[in-house]
C-alpha cells in the first residue's frame, strides 16, 4: 500500500499562490498526479510527474500557472499554484500510480488517493 497525505490547502485572494504537498509512504510508486474536484463538478486531472523524473505534464488551464515537482528524499510531492483564480477552487487529492500503466490523466489509472485538501479561491 501507499499512503499519501496532503497538505497546504486554505484560503486565497485571486492572484495570490499556494503550495500544495503531498507526502508519501510504503510501498514504491511510478508516478503520482494532482486533480481536482470543483462543487458540483468531476474530478479532473491537474498534473502529473513521473517520480524518477523527466515526465511532466499538466492541463490546459493551468500552464504557465502550476508547477509539479517532487522531493524524492522526503517522498513529497508539490503542486506550485500561482495566479490563482476563482475556477480553481476545489479539493485538490494527490493520486499515486504503482505501475507505468493506463493514461496519467485518468484517475482509473491511479492505485492510492490522498483524503484531499481544500482550496478556495475569492475574488
Amino acid at each position: 500500500q501507499v499512503q499519501l497525505v496532503e497538505s497546504g490547502g486554505g484560503l486565497v485572494q485571486a492572484g495570490g499562490s499556494l503550495r500544495l504537498s503531498c507526502a508519501a509512504s510504503g510501498r514504491p510508486f511510478y508516478a503520482m498526479g494532482w486533480f481536482r474536484q470543483a462543487p458540483g463538478k468531476e474530478r479532473e486531472f491537474v498534473a502529473y510527474i513521473r517520480w524518477s523524473g523527466g515526465s511532466l505534464s499538466y492541463t490546459d488551464s493551468v500552464k504557465g500557472r502550476f508547477s509539479i515537482s517532487r522531493d524524492s528524499a522526503k517522498r513529497t510531492a508539490y503542486l506550485q499554484m500561482d495566479s490563482l483564480k476563482p475556477e480553481d477552487t476545489a479539493v485538490y487529492y494527490c493520486a499515486a500510480k504503482r505501475y507505468a500503466l493506463g493514461m496519467e490523466t485518468s484517475e482509473s489509472d491511479y492505485d492510492h488517493w490522498g483524503q484531499g485538501t481544500r482550496v478556495t479561491v475569492s475574488s
